[in-house]
């Protein structure tokens, strides 16, 4: 039966209506794809954003067999979830068993296992730290920084015939993600808020060597661009996995052994506690002084100088990660913005 027309209209605007409604987001931070500002304060957001959903949301979402689950989520999860427990396996190992051993059995395996432990923690921290050793330096000599971040707006499929509200989510991205493809246009202006549109490109335009007031200078700038993103992201991670490596072998100093007898997480407890944190800075100059200098009595010198060896594999490749990354070989050969000398005479064809 083929409905009047005054019906057909009413179900068009019925169905507006809700499309608008799930495009509005209820429950969304964000209405659309919006550019964030590269700080400690968002990154912090961002990871335990994507920890938690990691341990909650998303898993949930998989076993339910949901046909929202996405290939964002499933990354989340890999990165996050096989890590942690890993890390707590790992850590349990050393130390779960050492109350059946003897006394002096004891204090081995316990100087061992908090060894253990404090170089899994380490190794987390010191991968994430040291990669702004590489995107810092790049950021301050070229203009480009390759982590900005922005949070993008996933609209989800109806699953059931009642769900309107809450049908989009929030994936963190950014903006140099993927190389072919990056998020060129967020890194436009916003006319709404004064800004011109090209000033991002521009800035970068102008500290490249480029030149000033540039016509297009998003299109001269997108080359170097992406060419930053690539040897960025090969010195990123050469740079944050030898850094990791690196904070394994601190972990494992003799010092730290004064650390793990002072140490205590009773904060009620202002003198101990204080007093701990000041072992630990202590222990934590002796333990890289350790690293540095070797142990004197090691008979083979390679054993002596491995410290020395990995500080400096460690710094040169993290500095040449840094040069080759600011070596640009794509910018325009001609960049003059004076092709025509307002001061000659021109004919307009």
């Amino acid at each position: 039966m083929i409905l009047p027309i005054s019906n057909f209209r009413e179900n068009r605007n019925l169905t507006f209506k809700s499309e608008q409604k799930e495009k509005s987001g209820t429950g969304s931070a964000y209405d659309e794809d919006t550019l964030l500002t590269n700080n400690f304060a968002t990154r912090t957001r961002i990871g335990l954003d994507k920890l938690a959903k990691a341990f909650s949301i998303y898993p949930a979402k998989g076993i339910k067999g949901s046909i929202n689950s996405n290939f964002y989520e499933f990354l989340t999860l890999g990165q996050n979830v096989p890590f942690i427990i890993g890390s707590i396996t790992l850590i349990s190992i050393f130390n779960s068993v050492n109350k059946h051993f003897s006394h002096n059995a004891l204090k081995k395996a316990a100087k061992l296992g908090n060894k253990m432990a404090l170089g899994v923690l380490l190794y987390a921290l010191t991968k994430e730290a040291s990669k702004v050793l590489t995107t810092k330096p790049i950021q301050m000599l070229t203009g480009i920084d390759t982590e900005i971040p922005y949070a993008k707006v996933n609209y989800f499929i109806q699953e059931h015939p009642n769900d309107f509200d809450d049908l989009t989510s929030i994936e963190y991205h950014k903006v140099g993600e993927s190389v072919d493809f990056p998020r060129w246009d967020l890194l436009y202006g916003d006319p709404k808020k004064g800004e011109a549109r090209n000033f991002r490109y521009d800035k970068i335009a102008q500290k490249n060597g480029l030149g000033t007031n540039l016509n297009d200078s998003d299109q001269d700038v997108k080359p170097v661009y992406k060419e930053v993103l690539v040897k960025s992201k090969i010195a990123k991670s050469f740079s944050s996995f030898l850094w990791a490596v690196t904070a394994v072998a601190l972990a494992f100093q003799k010092p730290w052994e004064d650390y793990f007898n002072a140490a205590t997480l009773k904060f009620w407890k202002g003198k101990d506690f204080l007093h701990s944190l000041k072992v630990l800075g202590r222990s934590f100059v002796r333990s890289c002084k350790s690293l540095y200098n070797g142990t004197s009595s090691a008979k083979s010198p390679l054993i002596k100088h491995a410290g020395k060896t990995l500080l400096g594999l460690t710094a040169l490749t993290t500095i040449l990660g840094v040069v080759n990354s600011v070596h640009m070989t794509k910018k325009p050969q001609n960049y003059n913005n004076n092709v025509i000398d307002p001061k000659k005479e021109s004919v307009v064809c």
